[in-house]
């Protein structure tokens, strides 16, 4: 692994974007940052306000500009908002460093989503049921998910996702 690539996350939400970013950036002794925490400082709203004010085109150009600033050369962990992956100029910036998927299956992620209070950080992408809405989002992503990712892990815990991702860098050095 180049010393000053960034090391992408990406995946759906509740995949567990953030938490094993924090995590790996730990263990890795770099920044962390969370492309969709950033957006919500630069917007001065919630994901879901500023959506529903400007509609999801406007969400998604905005979005690219965080990603192109928070992937500025070093190393760094990036967790990127699970629809980042939707746009190609996004992709192709994706492409400059190392770029994980954190795969869960639909209803472990429905599980997480209704356990997580913060609904006005996510707002709902189809306005059908959580778990239809995670199956239709999942057969559109997958595909993008898995063409952009180096690494594709999976695991019970950020912990054992870690360590996944620890021991599959060690093997691209």
């Amino acid at each position: 692994m180049k010393s000053q690539q960034n090391i992408f996350l990406i995946g759906p939400r509740a995949c567990g974007k953030t938490s094993v970013g924090l995590l790996l950036a730990d263990r890795l002794g770099v920044e962390f940052v969370d492309t969709d925490h950033a957006l919500v400082r630069t917007m001065g709203s919630e994901i879901a306000e500023y959506v529903e004010r400007r509609g999801w085109d406007a969400f998604r150009d905005r979005e690219a500009e965080t990603l192109l600033r928070e992937a500025m050369p070093g190393k760094r962990v990036v967790g990127c908002g699970g629809g980042i992956v939707l746009r190609e100029e996004n992709r192709a910036i994706l492409q400059g460093g190392i770029t994980v998927y954190l795969k869960v299956d639909p209803e472990e992620l429905a599980r997480r989503l209704m356990a997580d209070p913060n609904e006005k950080q996510r707002p709902s992408l189809t306005g059908k049921t959580l778990v239809d809405e995670v199956r239709e989002v999942l057969i559109e992503r997958t595909p993008l998910y898995e063409g952009c990712a180096d690494i594709v892990v999976s695991g019970t815990s950020p912990d054992a996702v870690v360590d996944q991702i620890l021991r599959e860098l060690e093997r691209l050095s």
